[in-house]
């Protein structure tokens, strides 16, 4: 491959990895009550695009400790308290199973496309 070409490809892969950061939704996610909320209702699965960041806010007067084992996005957030945010962005496709390692009932499906 001629290093003009593959200076063409380079280019062309910043430039949508750039545009996809640009693009990127941040998304709050709370815990409230023991569940996972968003816009003030409980939600149980969420669709969201590569490169999206989604904050996850403790709203309860107790710790959670958010986390995930799932092979696209493997994290734990550790414990935190009211008031605090900790986030986490998604950057490959597929399936998530996000849980809160105090709460067992808490479980959110995110779905990476």
């Amino acid at each position: 491959m001629s290093s003009l070409k593959a200076f063409s490809l380079s280019v062309a892969f910043l430039f949508v990895l750039f545009s996809s950061a640009l693009n990127a939704a941040e998304i709050t996610v709370e815990q409230k009550d023991k569940q996972f909320v968003k816009d003030g209702k409980l939600v149980e699965k969420l669709v969201i695009n590569v490169g999206d960041k989604i904050h996850f806010k403790n709203q309860d007067p107790w710790f959670h400790n958010v986390f995930s084992l799932s092979d696209i996005s493997t994290f734990d957030l550790g414990s935190y308290p009211k008031g605090e945010s900790k986030s986490v962005v998604f950057d490959k496709a597929g399936a998530s199973e996000v849980e809160c390692a105090i709460h067992p009932q808490m479980f959110l499906e995110i779905e990476v496309k």
